[in-house]
Order: C-alpha cells, then sequence, then structure tokens
C-alpha cells in the first residue's frame, strides 16, 4: 500500500492531469447532451409531424445501442468511413452528449407534458406568444422537475468516464491502472478509484442540488439548506406525465 502512495505522490503531475481529462469528458459530455435533451424534447412536443419523428428515431437509436459500441464506432469505425479522426476525449465527449442527450430528451418531454394544462390555458389568456408561453411559463416550471433526473444522468455519465481507457484516453481510470501495474496492489488501486468518483459524484450532486434549489427559490417554493446534502435514488431517473 505504501508502495502504490509513494509513487502516487511522485507521479502525482500524471494523476491530476488524468483527473482534468475525466473532469473535461464529464463537463463538456454533460453540456452537449444538455443541448441535444432540449433540442429533442421540445422537438418531441413539436406540432411537426416531420420534426416529432426526427426526435424519436435519434432518441430511440441512442437509447437502443450500446454507449460501448458508439464509443468505439467513432473511434475506430468512423475513421474508415469519413476518413477523419478524432481524438479520444472528442470521442468521448461526442458518445456521452449523444447517449445521455437521448435520455435527457425524454426528462424533457415528460417534465413538459407533467406542467398543468391549467398554466399553458392561462398563458394563452394573457395572450403571450408560443415562444413566451414556453420561456416564461412553461419551462421555468418544467425546469424544476428535470433537475432530479438530470442529477442521475449526469452522475451516469461520469461513471461511465472509465470507458475513456478502452480507447487509451489519459484520464483518471487509466493513470491509476498505470500505477497499479507498476507496483501491483490492485486493491488499494481500485480502492482509491473508488473513493475518486464517490468524491466527485456527491459534489456534482450538492451542485445540481444547488441549481435545484434556487430554480425552486425563483417559483416561492423554500426547501431549506439541508436539501443540499440530499442523494438521489435511482428511482427519479424518469420524469413522466400527461398533458
Amino acid at each position: 500500500m505504501s508502495d502504490f502512495f509513494s509513487l502516487l505522490v511522485e507521479e502525482f503531475p500524471q494523476v491530476r492531469s488524468g483527473l482534468w481529462v475525466t473532469l473535461q469528458a464529464t463537463v463538456l459530455g454533460a453540456l452537449l447532451a444538455g443541448v441535444l435533451a432540449f433540442a429533442l424534447g421540445l422537438m418531441a412536443g413539436s406540432g411537426l409531424l416531420l420534426a416529432r419523428g426526427f426526435s424519436r428515431v435519434v432518441v430511440e437509436f441512442f437509447r437502443g445501442t450500446s454507449l460501448y459500441i458508439q464509443l468505439f464506432w467513432l473511434y475506430y469505425a468512423m475513421p474508415l468511413v469519413t476518413g477523419y479522426e478524432l481524438t479520444p476525449v472528442v470521442c468521448g465527449v461526442v458518445a456521452f452528449g449523444l447517449n445521455f442527450g437521448a435520455y435527457g430528451a425524454e426528462v424533457v418531454r415528460g417534465a413538459i407534458n407533467s406542467v398543468p394544462r391549467g398554466q399553458y390555458e392561462a398563458a394563452i389568456a394573457l395572450n403571450l406568444s408560443p415562444s413566451r408561453r414556453l420561456w416564461k411559463v412553461i419551462l421555468p416550471q418544467a425546469w424544476v422537475q428535470m433537475i432530479p433526473s438530470f442529477t442521475n444522468l449526469l452522475i451516469q455519465l461520469l461513471k461511465a468516464t472509465p470507458l475513456l481507457w478502452l480507447i487509451s484516453a489519459a484520464d483518471l481510470m487509466t493513470v491509476v491502472q498505470t500505477l497499479r501495474d507498476r507496483t501491483g496492489e490492485t486493491l488499494t488501486a481500485y480502492l482509491t478509484l473508488l473513493a475518486a468518483y464517490f468524491v466527485l459524484a456527491y459534489a456534482l450532486t450538492m451542485l445540481m442540488n444547488l441549481l435545484e434549489r434556487s430554480a425552486k427559490r425563483r417559483l416561492g417554493l423554500d426547501t431549506g439548506a439541508r436539501s443540499l446534502f440530499r442523494s438521489r435514488s435511482a428511482s427519479t431517473t424518469a420524469v413522466g406525465g400527461t398533458r
């Protein structure tokens, strides 16, 4: 154990670099997923059949195929088809964004559909345009319902980043795996990884809890400071409803 931690301290610049790659893949992948989730989720409720059909095809394709295969296709197969090769980190960001964006689209669609019908009717009665109804009335209420599910998806995305090791990205998993190979300390190495990912996941959870609390306060709701430290259960990964 002492050998592993001695080498960990000695190779700290590499560990820090690996952690940075993991955070980059998580944050950039989450941003891309968020953009796609809102785009596809709003298209799913569009009055245009073509937009709804496109959204459904994209969502079902990326939800119905393995993230492993999507990652490998982007890294190994796409260069053979297009002649253009992406870096491992960019491949990870794109794969994570597409996969988790598809799941997020269902969260957006379900949250919007769960807003009470009376809110739509009140917005129409106020003579608001469709875009203003969406941004001023519907989305602020739906956003509060999206955050718990988005939190779970964000944590799942973080936990998927070790897959970058499979395409030779120098993320945290890769660095710790190298230290394990050099010291033979398997138990210590993987316990260290468990602790590191737990800390990262809990930090992201608290940030999302803070975002949720802020969104609720904008609607006149206050959940108290204790809500910042609560964890999320797997049962909140989907939001549904009917309008």
